[in-house]
């Protein structure tokens, strides 16, 4: 029988809403849940981004995946000196990061199309402006389900890496254990091993949302305990919460 579970590291920023479903589970099921990103993002300086080559002035639209993208797209204009022209067309993956466009754009007044999270839905939006130049803001670690996307209805589109993703320093939690570690991505898995090379699980339960993140959990060695979303559980709190009463 699994170890009960009583300590939890999420390995993500702390929410910064109190109505967060973390806290609501830690003190449901009197739980000590702490958060420390695993991995940070890290902009491209302008001297590395113009070994890249792109011209951001030959573009007519942008595809915007996340806020992070339009932060780092836009900085890196005003760090290149290139004012957005009034004129671009801006197709984000979400309405979120379409609204989130009013912090550098008067939003009624441009282009800017939006789908509904999935990709699939924006390529659709995108189809039927195929005779634009599109700039795909994006960091070293894009999903491949984007450019293969793209790729298949053929647009003229161009990758600028303008962040990457890196491990982040966590030696100061070599002495710290917990009954469960919570993964969100492959790169948490990297990290992990980065910066503890000699980790064994023993009785630690291993969390990982999505497929790739299981993946990567498996191809290192790790047993996965709990695993989300699934159609009963379509979140890790939800998912946590239901390892812990079948195991209680």
């Amino acid at each position: 029988m699994a170890k009960k579970i009583k300590t939890i590291l999420i390995s993500q920023p702390k929410p910064a809403s109190e109505k967060s479903p973390y806290f609501d589970l830690a003190e449901k099921l009197k739980l000590k849940i702490d958060f420390r990103p695993f991995i940070h993002v890290e902009e491209v300086d302008v001297k590395d981004f113009r070994t890249q080559k792109v011209d951001l002035s030959k573009f007519t639209a942008v595809i915007l995946t996340s806020r992070m993208a339009v932060d780092h797209y836009f900085r890196m204009a005003k760090e290149m000196r290139f004012e957005v022209p009034t004129d671009m067309k801006y197709f984000c993956l979400s309405e979120s990061t379409a609204f989130y466009l009013q912090k550098y754009v008067v939003y009624r007044k441009r282009k800017i199309f939006h789908g509904q999270v999935r990709i699939p839905e924006l390529i659709t939006i995108i189809k039927k402006h195929k005779k634009e130049k599109f700039l795909l803001p994006c960091s070293d670690l894009l999903k491949p389900s984007i450019p293969a996307a793209l790729d298949e209805i053929a647009i003229d589109y161009t990758k600028a890496v303008m962040y990457k993703t890196v491990c982040s320093d966590l030696s100061d939690l070599s002495d710290v254990q917990y009954d469960c570690l919570v993964f969100f991505s492959p790169s948490g898995i990297e990290s992990l091993f980065k910066n503890f090379p000699n980790f064994s699980q023993g009785d630690t339960q291993i969390a990982t949302f999505g497929p790739t993140t299981a993946k990567a959990a498996e191809a290192a060695g790790l047993k996965i305990d709990i695993n989300a979303p699934s159609k009963n559980a379509p979140s890790m709190t939800m998912a946590i919460e239901q390892h812990i009463k079948s195991n209680s």
